[in-house]
């Protein structure tokens, strides 16, 4: 085998790990910025704080 040696495997999972989670939040900063997902959150809020 050539490529035995894995000492730097373990960090650049992290990296690739990291940049999703990166990628993904900026997805949900992208679709929390709009009024209709706004005002669906707002409305599921307000319903479950409700006492009748």
């Amino acid at each position: 085998m050539l490529f035995t040696d894995e000492s730097g495997a373990a960090t650049a999972e992290y990296a690739i790990a990291t940049m999703a989670a990166v990628a993904f939040a900026g997805l949900l900063v992208v679709i929390m910025r709009s009024d209709e997902v706004r005002g669906i959150l707002t409305d599921l809020v307000r319903r479950a704080l409700t006492v009748e």
